[in-house]
């Protein structure tokens, strides 16, 4: 069993709010540290929002100091705008550890869902259950939120944190293998 502690930080990332979570992981134990949502103000230009996202995940990853990050992955719906709109919330998800040096997996919802409820098609209430089950301890300030503590959960089942995966597969790209 791992003796090293390590920090968890999954977002989910929202133009008008975007969900933070924090835990910790001792070897297979979670830990909850705190969670909440960064919000943009409607009124503002969207490069002002895109800035105030960035301010407002700054601050968080400067309180909490997390070791590793994770990011809901973005799925194309029917209103292209919108999208658009979610992907460039998303950059700034990434954008904001990747100044910090700090490794960013990425899932998408239905991994998210399956990793924390066992299925890939859980509402949104299956989800917040399961969450709260798995970290006792937290007062969840919203669905944002919860979300992004799933995300957090989700690192901390499926995360590289040693490179064991990405060595394997530069082992195997190297004997020839297609992955």
């Amino acid at each position: 069993m791992s003796t090293t502690t390590r920090r968890l930080i999954g977002l989910d990332p929202g133009l008008r709010f975007t969900g933070w979570g924090v835990v910790d992981m001792h070897g297979s134990k979670l830990t909850h540290i705190a969670n909440g949502v960064v919000r943009s103000d409607a009124s503002l230009s969207l490069a002002e929002r895109l800035l105030q996202l960035d301010e407002g995940l700054s601050a968080v990853f400067d309180d909490y100091a997390p070791h590793y990050a994770a990011v809901e992955q973005t799925f194309v719906n029917r209103d292209g705008a919108a999208t658009l709109k979610l992907g460039q919330a998303r950059a700034v998800c990434l954008l904001t550890p990747a100044r910090r040096t700090i490794s960013v997996s990425e899932y998408a919802p239905n991994f998210i869902k399956r990793s924390v409820t066992g299925s890939g098609h859980a509402d949104k209430n299956q989800i917040q259950a399961m969450v709260q089950m798995l970290l006792p301890q937290a007062e969840i300030a919203n669905e944002h939120a919860a979300d992004a503590l799933a995300v957090a959960i989700t690192l901390a089942h499926a995360g590289d944190f040693g490179g064991k995966m990405q060595d394997a597969i530069e082992r195997a790209e190297a004997k020839g293998a297609v992955i």
